[in-house]
């Protein structure tokens, strides 16, 4: 990566690159890894693992040229992570259940958080000290948010459930699985109506709503949304391709065949399905 970073001889498009440029590539390689996975493909999960693993090497590479930390410091904090969050294994006179395993690892967490947005809090205070007018009184700093470091770039649905599992975790839940149920007959019912209010903006924001409580229904349900709807896409994909053979089966066009043909081939494989 050095080589390839090279002003001189190095390769000009790498060159070119810096953070922002190249951070959507990682995410991408870190989904088809994971499709590598969906696929049990493992050849291509080992190439795409390699590809994976470019990513860090390169925002490193980038991060040396410009003093501020290198692969070792990346590796390093992981180890130390990994070691901190793991006092079960590395004390061994702390022997704990799966579960409570589970709990200690949120608890460490969210220590790190708290240390972490001291020091930010502590930083910005001193900015803001540096611009107040003479004899102006600044209020305290608020604590840090309990949310304030889950990521923004992470997929809707995946944020979502980081989101209702973050503050569950203080107790800002529903006791039951009857109490999200009702919660989305609720939303349900507030999409439906503006629906037929022809209210866009709202519509939008009761989906949303809507969405975002199913989520808390998954994490209830201790079932991983992203995951649940994986696995439908999977479903609604095979499921269709079905129909897309039944019609070229029958010799009918799939744009002609209307929505009463494409049910009833669709109901085929259902039907199959569930037997």
């Amino acid at each position: 990566m050095a080589a390839l970073r090279d002003p001189k001889t190095g390769c000009p498009w790498d060159v070119e690159q810096d953070f922002r440029s190249i951070r959507h590539f990682t995410i991408e390689e870190a989904y088809e890894v994971a499709d590598a996975i969906e696929r049990n493909d493992f050849d291509d999960l080992c190439t795409e693992l390699g590809d994976l693993l470019l990513q860090p090497v390169f925002h490193a590479q980038m991060a040396t040229e410009e003093k501020l930390f290198d692969i070792g410091d990346v590796i390093y904090a992981i180890t130390d992570k990994l070691i901190r969050r793991h006092p079960h294994i590395f004390d061994k006179d702390n022997q704990l259940s799966a579960e409570q395993v589970l709990d200690q690892w949120e608890n460490i967490k969210a220590s790190e958080r708290d240390n972490k947005a001291k020091k930010g809090l502590k930083s910005n205070e001193q900015e803001l000290n540096e611009l107040k007018p003479p004899q102006q009184e600044l209020n305290e700093p608020r604590l840090p948010s309990l949310l304030v470091d889950v990521p923004k770039t992470l997929p809707a649905l995946a944020r979502a459930e980081k989101l209702s599992k973050r503050v569950a975790k203080i107790g800002f839940d529903w006791p039951n699985i009857d109490g999200i149920l009702n919660k989305i007959r609720e939303e349900l019912d507030e999409v439906e109506t503006e629906i037929k209010a022809q209210n866009q903006q709202k519509t939008h924001d009761e989906i949303g709503d809507l969405l975002f409580a199913i989520v808390s229904l998954a994490r209830k349900s201790k079932v991983s949304p992203e995951a649940a709807l994986s696995d439908a896409n999977a479903k609604f994909t095979r499921r269709f391709q079905h129909v897309e053979k039944r019609c070229t089966e029958e010799n009918i066009a799939l744009a002609d065949a209307g929505i009463e043909q494409l049910q009833k081939f669709w109901e085929e494989i259902r039907k199959s399905d569930k037997e």
